[in-house]
């Protein structure tokens, strides 16, 4: 078993993805979630990764990375809009847990972005607060429409990577980890059909060429 205690931005991200290949290839392991993992992380928690993430209910973070107690410091909202809630609870796990991974996890089919889209071409109004997701949803889709995108995945994409940079542009903590190469901040799409989250942009972290898109 992988020790997550001490991981390197990178080796975080590694741990991350081999967890989602476990879990496409129907063999995941479930580690860290049995009594003496339950035991072992009363006094203190040290998760290796904070995990932002859509809310929808096909996106359970621990099952799709096969992962257990204590490994992420998770932080959902619809769409993965981010308020200083938000903000603060990442600023808690990187600069207080320690956390040397931050991963921003969109996906396909959001219906936080759909309904961002629709009220965009033709004026549909949201009522409650749903409107307050909608408006913080609403410069993605209008940078993917200036650039000529129209394709959906070119949609959710383009949020993820505006989403990742508001993170990084608007704390300072984050940033200071980021420069300092202590912390990475990543954007992952996943795919509902198929289970593989794939990478969509970084912050902090060298990737190969042409490994994001």
């Amino acid at each position: 078993m992988t020790d997550t205690s001490s991981l390197t931005p990178r080796e975080a991200f590694e741990t991350l993805l081999a967890g989602n290949e476990r879990f496409v290839a129907g063999s995941p392991e479930h580690p860290n979630q049995d009594a003496a993992r339950r035991a072992e992380v009363v006094p203190a928690q040290k998760p290796f990764a904070v995990l932002f993430g859509c809310s929808d209910s096909r996106l359970a973070a621990e099952l799709i990375f096969d992962r257990g107690l204590g490994d992420l410091f998770v932080v959902r909202t619809a769409g993965h809009v981010a308020g200083p809630e938000v903000l603060g609870s990442i600023e808690y796990g990187v600069s207080v847990l320690g956390a040397p991974l931050v991963v921003v996890l969109g996906h396909d089919a959001c219906g936080a972005v759909a309904a961002t889209r629709a009220a965009v071409d033709d004026g549909t109004a949201a009522g409650g607060y749903v409107r307050d997701v909608i408006e913080r949803v609403t410069p993605s889709v209008l940078a993917a429409r200036a650039a000529g995108h129209t394709e959906d995945e070119d949609f959710i994409a383009g949020h993820i990577r505006h989403t990742v940079d508001l993170l990084v542009d608007r704390s300072h903590v984050l940033a200071q980890e980021v420069d300092a190469g202590r912390t990475a901040v990543v954007g992952l799409s996943y795919r509902l059909a198929d289970g593989t989250a794939r990478l969509v942009t970084a912050r902090g972290l060298e990737v190969p060429a042409g490994a994001v898109p």
